[in-house]
């Protein structure tokens, strides 16, 4: 097997980009600290076509030279918005029609394996910060909540690595 070159990876350049159709799929960052997670969710939203991304309280928003390390100039292929108070915003989603998920670990969730979704409308996915998780008054105001399963002995996995994972669900759900 040979590897492609990045000429053969028939790549689109930023600004066709932009006018590519997104898969209906908004991520919100909730109060994410690391400046390196903010940046890989930026590069993995741009892999996977989301549509948005919107950062909400502490979260540090581009530009920004340590967002750049990690997206490597997805922060500037992506739409995004600054939004200081998540729960404004999941009220503001909701007046949208968008269907509102937590990723956390809450009585009831959907695991990811299980999830299935409607195709003719719009998601949206919240992130917690990297200790505290989704805020509690967040996942009170989301339609549902979305757990990733896990056999070892660590009951969390990086909020970057998890956003990936769950974006891949939603673009794997859209393909079918």
């Amino acid at each position: 097997m040979k590897k492609l070159t990045i000429e053969e990876l028939n790549r689109v350049s930023a600004e066709e980009y932009k006018a590519v159709e997104k898969i209906p799929l908004i991520v919100v960052l909730d109060n994410v600290r690391s400046m390196h997670n903010v940046g890989a969710v930026f590069r993995t939203s741009d892999a996977f076509k989301v549509e948005k991304v919107y950062l909400c309280g502490i979260t540090s928003t581009p530009p920004n030279p340590e967002i750049h390390k990690s997206a490597l100039g997805a922060e500037f292929t992506v739409d995004w918005e600054y939004v200081e108070d998540t729960n404004s915003l999941v009220d503001r989603l909701h007046e949208e029609g968008v269907f509102v998920y937590s990723v956390e670990q809450v009585e009831g969730s959907t695991m990811l394996q299980d999830l299935q979704i409607d195709k003719s409308k719009r998601y949206a996915i919240i992130m917690g910060n990297e200790v505290k998780g989704v805020q509690q008054s967040v996942v009170d105001k989301s339609d549902a909540c979305i757990e990733l399963p896990q056999f070892g002995t660590k009951h969390s996995l990086n909020v970057s690595v998890t956003t990936g994972i769950v974006m891949f669900k939603f673009l794997e759900l859209n393909m079918k």
